[in-house]
């Protein structure tokens, strides 16, 4: 939800990343392939993250099969350092 992630930026002080909340519209979702579409979670995303450079080019994603689960964050640091 939009007021959560907001609010986790503020508690652990993260100014540089874009969070961006697809509550309303599900368009990012259907897009991106990460709405679930099924079951008492429809119309939520899967766990994903997405890197995006600055040509608007998705260069790293994971979607998380298991909600129970988080994605490597690991991995996802790596490319960002590149």
């Amino acid at each position: 939800m939009p007021s959560a992630q907001g609010q986790v930026c503020g508690t652990e002080g993260i100014k540089d990343l874009k969070i961006l909340s697809d509550f309303r519209y599900k368009a990012f979702g259907e897009n991106y392939g990460v709405l679930l579409g099924k079951g008492s979670l429809q119309g939520l995303l899967a766990r994903s993250v997405f890197a995006i450079d600055t040509q608007g080019v998705v260069i790293y994603k994971e979607i998380v099969k298991n909600l129970l689960e988080e994605p490597n964050y690991e991995v996802l640091l790596k490319v960002l350092k590149q």
